[in-house]
């Protein structure tokens, strides 16, 4: 099963080795790492897709990576109320004359070219993976000639207000 995990990192050097050198021993395979700045100065967010067997290789996995010295948070955020995106270009082959074409199938991905030459194009794409998987695949008969992707980026989304707590906010208005 494939999961959500991210980890909240101290910003130093090797962090990102011993992580992955974690999952590598343990026989987990990485599908994406993104790895950027938060808004706290000298922290930094993973976000990692991994394919796990069981919740139990979940639950070690978990707790193997809390004990990381600079691992400051670890939380799967599967199942969780999440917002996740990707970003991938992809350079297809392109004459002048399929241009036009290439730009109706991208214009609802909410895709955009980012440049142009005489024998390509370059489109970028931001959304969910299955979202860009399906653009790929409406633009592989063209001739796909380069993808780069960056890998899920995931956080989880805001404070959603339970019954409740909303029947309580409409008493205090």
């Amino acid at each position: 099963m494939k999961r959500i995990i991210t980890l909240t990192v101290q910003d130093r050097s090797g962090v990102l080795n011993r992580v992955t050198g974690l999952l590598q021993r343990r026989q987990f395979n990485i599908e994406s790492i993104s790895v950027g700045s938060t808004e706290t100065g000298g922290i930094s967010k993973m976000t990692l897709v991994v394919e796990v067997e069981d919740e139990q290789r979940l639950e070690q996995v978990t707790k193997q990576l809390n004990k990381q010295i600079d691992v400051l948070k670890v939380s799967d955020i599967t199942d969780k109320a999440i917002v996740a995106r990707e970003l991938a270009l992809i350079k297809v082959a392109s004459s002048s004359q399929l241009r036009s074409e290439i730009n109706g199938i991208i214009d609802p991905f909410r895709a955009m070219v980012i440049d142009v030459s005489k024998d390509s194009l370059a489109v970028q794409i931001t959304g969910r993976p299955d979202k860009i998987d399906a653009l790929i695949e409406l633009l592989r008969p063209y001739g796909i000639k380069e993808i780069a992707r960056t890998g899920l980026t995931a956080l989880q989304r805001g404070h959603q207000p339970q019954i409740n707590e909303l029947a309580t906010y409409s008493l205090i208005k």
